[in-house]
């Protein structure tokens, strides 16, 4: 079972879960939680070898992306949440779609947040290049390259001091386990821009996010089901770096689905 944490409204019968990234930790959505809380009841979990969930997954040598979003949905199932409002953070994403792939209906609506939708040629030399270093230099120095790479403005080193802070949490060996289902990311994302989501999304990106925004932009575009956001004076991670933005328009969107 992972970690997870819930916080319960008293009246309101509408759950929101949230999923943050490679590795993060639910202490990600620590600016959206206060606001949440006063709408919705609202599960934090931290993934597959992330955070207070690390301890459980040691002894595995090999991470599957499906049991990934499986967790997710097991845990929901334990707390009897049958629908949910999912809200993730760049790799969280793509968890979210597969958790809708592999039980359509359980979404009642989906937020994606600095959204990763596509490997381009960029990330692909990324990925290679990570592939092929990951023997050679220290984790760390890969994921301080990374992190540069998505939040390269001076603006959002808030947002990078995070992201590095929780990598260091993530350590090395689970580093690894999430490096090697690239590929297999790569294929389910493949089959995302393919298929529409069973629920209502709602892509919200920073305005700096150069690697990601252009095509979610060509998405939302395609996809009927689809509509995007765009915040001023933010990067990849937009929940941290314009947070009041992103709750109220995840929160105005929420109620609009669930009334």
């Amino acid at each position: 079972m992972l970690y997870h944490k819930t916080f319960r409204h008293k009246s309101s019968q509408t759950w929101v879960v949230f999923i943050h990234g490679a590795g993060g930790s639910n202490v990600v959505w620590f600016r959206q939680l206060r606001e949440f809380k006063k709408h919705f009841n609202v599960l934090l979990v931290d993934l597959r070898g992330h955070g207070k969930s690390k301890k459980e997954y040691t002894q595995e040598e090999i991470y599957k992306f499906d049991e990934i979003a499986l967790d997710v949905i097991k845990t929901m199932d334990h707390l009897q949440v049958e629908k949910a409002h999912l809200v993730g953070i760049s790799l969280g994403c793509i968890v979210i779609r597969a958790m809708d792939k592999l039980a359509p209906g359980r979404a009642e609506s989906i937020i994606l947040g600095g959204a990763v939708i596509q490997f381009n040629s960029r990330i692909k030399v990324l990925l290679n290049v990570a592939k092929l270093l990951n023997s050679i230099i220290p984790y760390m120095w890969l994921y301080r390259i990374n992190a540069w790479i998505l939040i390269p403005y001076k603006k959002d080193i808030e947002s990078r001091k995070l992201f590095i802070k929780e990598a260091v949490r993530l350590g090395e060996k689970e580093f690894r386990k999430w490096l090697r289902m690239s590929s297999e990311i790569k294929l389910n994302l493949q089959e995302f821009l393919m298929k529409e989501a069973s629920a209502p999304v709602l892509y919200i990106m920073g305005d700096r996010d150069h690697m990601f925004l252009p095509m979610v932009s060509n998405l939302v575009k395609q996809h009927f089901n689809s509509r995007l956001e765009v915040i001023s004076n933010s990067g990849h991670v937009c929940n941290i770096d314009q947070p009041d933005v992103f709750n109220e328009h995840s929160i105005r969107f929420i109620k609009s689905i669930s009334g």
